[in-house]
């Protein structure tokens, strides 16, 4: 079976889907890895290193492609790579597949089974696959160093023969993987740390970590794989007006909050960002699902109101090394449970694959996919 490895052409993306650690183990259970030249060089790996893995370096990407039998990447396939691919050949990726529905089409016209990396259910079995939470592990920590950065001022308390420091004030909106490594990045960094979620249940895990968590009085949040599902406009506008005091006295806001298969809530209006300090910092990490911050812009560093607002899009991209050794044993992990060296095993009914299958042999079977492609169609 051979496996496709390309350079990722989205924009301020240098991780790569496999580095040469991982191509030695797959080379060993008998795959054959093809990939592109240069494709690692973004995260400091080498040809050279994937040569001595066992790896085949090949320079020009049609026909590395037309080889594949799966095509294994960090983001989502181009329609380019997709009509270089031999029809019913298999791609591994993230996806999100609800949210390209031009980039399913074309799959399903090709015959070409996808399988989305964004799509691997959150059971214990998986948590080695489970590519979502390695990356958003590493984007929370990013996401503190970039607002301590920015922020005029340091993090911890302070006694010095010239008066003393106080500690800064670190708002954390989210208290999922990201949020909850920002928690532990900003508490060893000296801040003092409030959280707030609309799922009671992380209350424990925040206030583990040395966070004070910030709860409004009222249940009735449904969850999904981790993610809040469902949440009343009463419960953000009850939620928006107990935590507007504290966004005042934050130094660092940093938003963390997504509702799988909709556009990011916006919980720091601009009347909010108004009435924080000049100089004070927030990070939105959700830029990229349409931003928890009114003001944020997608890819950019804005100053609105006298307050820094980050809105990198792609924050484990800033960490390529790591983020790349963590994404290809996710995704390994995954193909060595799909496939052989022989091909993919197609087992529909197992949990696993039947949760990050979207797409076999020409058509869409992933049913959530299909629910909210058919509600936005």
């Amino acid at each position: 079976m051979k496996l496709a490895i390309v350079k990722e052409t989205k924009t301020a993306e240098s991780r790569v889907a496999i580095t040469p650690d991982v191509v030695k183990s797959l080379v060993k259970a008998g795959f054959t890895c093809l990939i592109e030249s240069s494709a690692g060089m973004a995260s400091g790996f080498g040809d050279h290193a994937y040569e001595q893995a066992g790896g085949a370096i090949v320079a020009d990407k049609a026909t590395l492609l037309q080889q594949a039998d799966a095509l294994l990447k960090v983001n989502a396939p181009t329609f380019e790579e997709l009509e270089a691919l031999r029809e019913e050949s298999v791609t591994i990726s993230f996806l999100y597949a609800y949210t390209v529905p031009d980039l399913v089409n074309h799959c399903l016209r090709r015959r070409i089974s996808a399988f989305a990396m964004d799509a691997v259910p959150r059971i214990s079995r998986a948590q080695k696959m489970d590519a979502l939470s390695s990356q958003a592990n590493l984007a929370g920590y990013k996401t503190v160093i970039l607002g301590a950065n920015a922020l005029g001022k340091i993090f911890p308390l302070m006694m010095t023969a010239a008066g003393t420091i106080t500690p800064a004030k670190v708002l954390i909106f989210g208290a999922g993987v990201a949020g909850l490594q920002a928690v532990a990045t900003a508490k060893r960094l000296g801040a003092v740390v409030e959280v707030t979620d609309v799922r009671p249940e992380t209350k424990e895990q925040v206030e583990s970590l040395g966070g004070r968590f910030i709860q409004v009085e009222d249940g009735g949040v449904q969850t999904e794989g981790g993610y809040a599902k469902a949440v009343s406009d009463e419960y953000l506008q009850k939620q928006k007006d107990l935590v507007a005091k504290h966004v005042a006295e934050a130094d660092l806001v940093i938003a963390t909050a997504l509702v799988i298969g909709k556009k990011a809530p916006i919980l720091v209006t601009e009347e909010m960002v108004k009435t924080m300090k000049a100089g004070s910092v927030i990070v939105d990490m959700a830029v990229e699902s349409g931003g928890n911050c009114a003001l944020s812009e997608y890819g950019s560093t804005v100053v609105k109101h006298g307050v820094t607002i980050i809105g990198e899009a792609n924050l484990p991209a800033l960490l390529p090394v790591n983020a790349s050794e963590l994404y290809a044993r996710n995704i390994s992990t995954l193909l060595l449970h799909l496939a052989d060296k022989e091909g993919f095993k197609w087992e529909l009914d197992e949990e696993i694959t039947k949760g990050a299958l979207i797409i076999h042999r020409g058509t869409l079977v992933h049913a959530f996919t299909k629910e909210l492609l058919n509600k936005s169609s």
